[in-house]
């Protein structure tokens, strides 16, 4: 999913580093002498999953190589608030250079796979796979749906470009749902593409209408428990169905137990609550 070593990743830090640095950290640059070691500590407040810690080590080799990172804890674990999840030591001007960067994606990355891992455990037994979704915030994508692989959840399309999503306003842009799908299949063919086809009906007559034209999944959007277990019973093995619009951690039970495929929900990204954590910096003696 993702490559905690790619070319694509490193620039990426580069560029959120000099976002966050400008010219100069001059907060350390000006109070700390700059040949000054320091020992710090990544400390978890919160109970949680955590996910982040290869990130870190990134983050730090990219500012200097020299920093010694000591990872104690591994990424998609739970573990409870007051667990030191590693040590640093390095140059102290480099440690609180890194140290924002660092918490701002382990925090939010981490609160991911936690609120993730809640949802997980409480579809356990059914069979059922929760997916993300594509509502992320730009340019942490790939960062965010890695998170949600740590709380144990599914990746649904990573983008445009590797699954056909006709949805409610491609269908309506189109005529309906046979012309949208026969166009899809001919422009796939034309163009040696070989891409899945989901379809997001909104009632009954348009699950049929997708079923008579043929696609790989079904998306059952705002339909309640109750409905998509009669729409699960009509498709039967015919393609895959996803639940989706209207799921809540209330309700997320009984639609596991309506026999969907999968459930995909918006807010293990869009909305999140980060984990707290720490980094606790001294200077060696």
């Amino acid at each position: 999913m993702i490559d905690f070593n790619s070319d694509f990743l490193k620039n990426q830090i580069s560029q959120w580093l000099l976002e966050d640095v400008g010219s100069g950290d001059y907060s350390s640059l000006a109070s700390i002498d700059n040949t000054a070691t320091a020992e710090s500590k990544l400390i978890l407040k919160d109970n949680g999953v955590v996910a982040g810690l290869e990130l870190a080590k990134v983050i730090f080799n990219c500012i200097d190589p020299s920093v010694q990172l000591n990872v104690l804890a591994s990424d998609g674990v739970y573990y409870e608030k007051g667990t030191i999840l590693a040590t640093a030591t390095g140059n102290a001007q480099v440690l609180l250079k890194g140290e924002r960067l660092m918490l701002n994606l382990m925090q939010r990355l981490s609160g991911i796979a936690t609120q993730t891992k809640v949802a997980v455990d409480i579809v356990e037994g059914t069979g059922v796979k929760l997916l993300d979704t594509r509502k992320t915030t730009p340019g942490l994508r790939h960062l965010e749906k890695w998170a949600v692989t740590m709380g144990g959840g599914f990746n649904h399309r990573i983008g445009l470009y590797d699954m056909i999503m006709l949805k409610d306003n491609h269908i309506d842009s189109s005529g309906g749902i046979t012309t949208a799908v026969n166009r899809t299949k001919q422009y796939l063919k034309e163009n040696n593409l070989n891409l899945k086809i989901e379809v997001e009906t909104r009632n009954m007559d348009e699950v049929n209408e997708a079923l008579a034209v043929g696609v790989d999944r079904i998306m059952l959007d705002n339909f309640y428990p109750e409905q998509c277990k009669f729409a699960v019973d009509v498709i039967g093995n015919q393609c895959e169905t996803e639940a989706s619009g209207g799921i809540t951690l209330a309700n997320l039970k009984e639609y596991a137990l309506s026999g969907v495929t999968y459930i995909s929900l918006g807010y293990f990204t869009h909305s999140v609550k980060a984990l707290d954590i720490s980094f606790k910096t001294k200077l060696k003696k």
